[in-house]
């Protein structure tokens, strides 16, 4: 038996002896106790507050998230959750899932200035920008330890440690590219024919957008879609890497884009907003493949997901980003010109 299982039996068999005295303890002092007065409840919020939205100007705008109701009367010894850990880094921010151990969702504002291409700012400085060599995947200590992916959960998994918000997005400064590599911003993704091939080029067309569009916003959702079976049941199922299973294997993933540009040089106050979902399978992709055959509506990217990325008003007064732009990766074998520089997964240091 692995001396990992045999601590984690040791514990068990303690706390369950710990725990039948600890009951009785209680029950014995039950009447000293004094029990924390119920909290004030809140008013629960009626709706969720989309992501993005549009301001009384017409203009975009990052919405706040609405508060949860965690006060309630039942809740008085703690609330359980779900709890999701919000992330705030220099080059995006993100949600992590605990149960998944993946982000739930990252989200980044692209511009030609934040990727160095931008005429006016001038090329980036070497000595400032951020370099993808001296970056390492690490472990995030912003999660509790219990809720951590791990290295080692990867390490012969078979996958690649897939990047949500990709490195070459924070080129700005090395710190905003070292958190690019925190398990955080990480799921487990195919890595020959997806990773290091088509998602590569479907990030590089989202970069790209900057050269069309003043403002790009980029979501990254990872999803569990179902499959129909023989039998007509729709069913998900999806791998569990690590040793004891700990990181969850998404079954696809979306990629959502919101760009704004000047609608006309009369009226450059008042954007015009082009909107567009992709969704992917984590599989192989031909490099042939066209990216408008992976076009999604928005709304199933939210009913998939649980989340709300969009006002309506933003739906519903936008175009489709394949109207407005060439929707057509192109293809570039990232992986070959990374061959040298490519990290292996090595065993994680004991």
């Amino acid at each position: 038996m692995p001396g990992s299982v045999v601590v984690h039996a040791a514990v068990f068999t303690a706390g369950a002896l710990l725990g039948g005295g600890v009951a009785a303890a209680i029950a014995n002092r039950r009447s000293q106790l004094a029990l924390p007065p119920p909290p004030h409840t809140p008013q629960v919020p009626t709706k969720q507050v989309p992501v993005m939205d549009v301001d009384v100007r017409g203009r975009i705008k990052v919405a706040e998230p609405s508060p949860l109701p965690v006060a309630h009367e039942v809740l008085r010894y703690g609330n359980p959750g779900p709890i999701v850990d919000p992330l705030v880094r220099k080059a995006y921010v993100a949600a992590y899932d605990r149960r998944l151990r993946h982000p739930a969702w990252t989200a980044e504002h692209l511009t030609s200035a934040s990727l160095g291409r931008s005429s006016l700012s001038g090329p980036m400085d070497p000595s400032e920008t951020g370099d993808r060599s001296r970056s390492n995947f690490i472990e995030d200590h912003a999660v509790p330890s219990m809720f951590r992916a791990r290295l080692q959960d990867y390490f012969r998994s078979g996958y690649d440690r897939g990047h949500m918000v990709p490195a070459a997005d924070a080129k700005f400064s090395q710190e905003a590219m070292d958190e690019t590599f925190l398990l955080t911003n990480i799921a487990p993704q195919v890595g020959d024919g997806f990773n290091r091939h088509y998602w590569a080029y479907l990030e590089d067309w989202c970069r790209r957008l900057t050269g069309s569009f003043q403002d790009v916003f980029v979501f990254t959702v990872p999803l569990y879609l179902p499959k129909q079976e023989a039998n007509g049941k729709w069913i998900v199922t999806h791998e569990v890497i690590g040793t004891p299973p700990n990181v969850s294997v998404p079954t696809h993933f979306a990629k959502v884009v919101l760009a704004t540009r000047p609608s006309s040089p009369s009226a450059p106050h008042i954007p015009e907003v082009s909107t567009g979902a992709f969704v992917l399978p984590n599989a192989i992709i031909s490099d042939s493949a066209p990216l408008e055959s992976f076009v999604m509506p928005v709304e199933a990217v939210e009913r998939a997901s649980g989340l709300t990325l969009f006002s309506e008003e933003v739906k519903s007064n936008s175009k489709h980003i394949c109207k407005t732009t060439q929707c057509q990766v192109t293809v570039r074998r990232f992986d070959d010109a990374q061959k040298n520089a490519r990290k292996a997964i090595t065993a994680p240091k004991s």
